[in-house]
């Protein structure tokens, strides 16, 4: 059977899919408000901006209305089925990122088995619901991975009596209806969620309701991609920020949205406004520095082999950038390699490699001569007894549906490997179940202590005999690949411009301005003969 992508949805069973670049400015979907409905208390206020009016389009599948007003609501109301239904899917792997979420599912397409990406709250891999569409199909499916030795896939079942549906308020008439598109002559509508209206957030472009894959509903931005830039520039690198950083922001902002456009495809929208993705809060908060410089790089993109790069950044390094592979599974990016996070030498990880304890503590302890020395994520220590990291691992192992939620005590915790980066690969919780090991980001996911996985552990008794908890000692906030937000504002004021800070962290790209040739997502490109387990 051959597999058809459309537009940029390239998941599509084992086709090998690329996305060319347009040649006008291309217009992204953001899902502003992911889950719509989840509460029956959820409600949207949208209005006009003044002198401006909404244009209302909605429809379900068998009737449409077109109205016009300066204000309206949705609300949800949770609807009784006429009887109870089947809710189901195979759920074959449970993730803290996309990015080993996606490559869990080229590996699963590798085995034959086609699937979907979803993000219900973790990220998940699902087995591709319209393929395996009755109970029978999927619990075949569920029978012969099990028999295979798979012990993560699970059924995700759920009857349900009832479901929200929204209702569309306008000048006090309700209306009930599926999809709901809304415009102004403007292009600028105003929300704000729940019924206070004073939080009112100012968004460009037009406004989607539509249904998503959980039952709920998702609020969908259309904008276009400069204007978008102006709602997550700011937000992420700040407002009093040295010029030539902002300018790197923008540069990698606008990469990464143009790179990460596949991520949502099962709920046809692009990207999130949260830090899944990029934090996006629409024109609220807009600053005059930030648009200078998203004016400045209008169209320009971090490429490498003619291709966008895997624009991955994160607030504080810790002192040294990590390896793609370091946090996550999947196949390394030549220009995402293990950086010193420093305008000056301060250590040679060929000759002093942090896959080594000694070596890693040493580098912990310094604190001087780093792009990031002197702020807060830099280095850090936080304690946690022993009840803590229980109930942490046990929230971690229910979220993944996993029997080691099960564990009721901790013996023992211990790094057992480590990338040349610091990075911990794996580590080894004995408990009264067994020994469990948790890998990269994992790690960070498990546990609520530390802020990224750069640390090491410190057993505490607290002046007694026994073992009180540990504690994280490390440094750096995110994953810790590519660009530090941090450390590059100081190489900014340092002098360096836009074009060497992104050299620094991502050695050997170029900054290009969008063209046909240049390939937004190659899924060839990180290619793996590995499979799924």
């Amino acid at each position: 059977m051959t597999s058809v992508c459309v537009t940029t949805v390239v998941l599509c069973g084992t086709a090998t899919a690329a996305i060319a670049a347009p040649a006008s400015e291309p217009e992204l979907k953001i899902g502003i408000v992911q889950r719509f409905g989840a509460k029956p208390t959820d409600v949207l206020s949208l209005q006009a901006t003044a002198g401006d009016r909404l244009t209302i389009q909605a429809k379900t599948q068998d009737k449409e209305k077109k109205l016009q007003a300066t204000n309206i609501k949705l609300e949800t109301v949770m609807q009784p089925l006429p009887k109870a239904t089947l809710s189901e899917r195979v759920v074959l792997s449970t993730h803290r990122s996309f990015e080993t979420a996606e490559h869990t599912a080229k590996q699963w397409r590798q085995m034959g088995i086609e699937v979907e990406i979803a993000q219900p709250d973790r990220w998940q891999v699902w087995a591709k619901r319209d393929i395996y569409n009755s109970p029978l199909l999927r619990r075949f499916l569920l029978l012969s991975l099990q028999v295979k030795g798979n012990k993560n896939a699970y059924l995700d079942t759920q009857v349900l009596q009832q479901v929200p549906q929204v209702n569309l308020v306008v000048d006090g008439q309700r209306y009930a209806y599926q999809e709901i598109d809304i415009t102004t002559n403007k292009n600028l509508i105003q929300i704000s969620e729940g019924n206070n209206q004073r939080d009112l957030r100012l968004y460009a472009g037009r406004m989607r309701l539509q249904p998503n894959a959980y039952g709920t509903y998702t609020l969908v931005n259309e904008v276009p991609l400069e204007t978008y830039l102006r709602g997550v520039v700011p937000h992420e690198i700040g407002a009093n920020v040295p010029y030539s950083a902002v300018e790197a922001q923008a540069i990698i902002a606008r990469t990464y949205a143009l790179r990460n456009l596949r991520r949502f495809a099962i709920d046809d929208y692009e990207l999130c406004a949260d830090t899944q993705c990029q934090v996006y809060r629409g024109l609220s908060g807009t600053v005059p520095l930030a648009d200078r410089a998203i004016a400045a790089t209008k169209g320009k993109v971090l490429t490498y082999d003619n291709q966008l790069v895997d624009a991955l950044y994160s607030s504080t390094t810790g002192g040294v950038t990590a390896a793609f592979s370091d946090v996550w599974q999947g196949t390394d990016r030549p220009y995402l390699q293990p950086v010193i996070d420093a305008a000056d030498s301060v250590w040679n990880l060929s000759g002093q490699s942090l896959a080594e304890e000694k070596n890693f503590q040493r580098f912990i302890g310094l604190q001087q001569g780093f792009n990031e020395a002197g702020w807060s994520m830099f280095r850090w220590r936080k304690e946690s007894s022993l009840a803590q990291i229980t109930q942490d691992l046990q929230r971690f192992f229910k979220a993944n549906n996993s029997p080691w939620a099960n564990l009721k005590q901790i013996y023992q915790m211990q790094v057992t490997e480590r990338s040349p980066s610091g990075r911990i690969l794996k580590l080894a919780v004995q408990t009264d179940l067994g020994t469990v090991i948790l890998e990269k980001d994992e790690v960070r996911s498990a546990f609520s202590a530390p802020r990224s996985t750069l640390f090491y552990l410190q057993p505490l008794n607290k002046g007694t005999n026994s073992l009180w908890g540990y504690a994280f000692v490390g440094g750096g906030f995110g994953h810790g690949v590519g660009l530090s937000q941090t450390g590059s504002q100081r190489l900014a004021k340092l002098g360096w411009s836009s074009a060497q800070i992104l050299n620094f962290y991502y050695p050997g790209t170029q900054i290009e301005p969008l063209s046909d040739r240049i390939t937004f997502y190659s899924e060839e490109s990180f290619s793996t003969a590995t499979t799924a387990k």
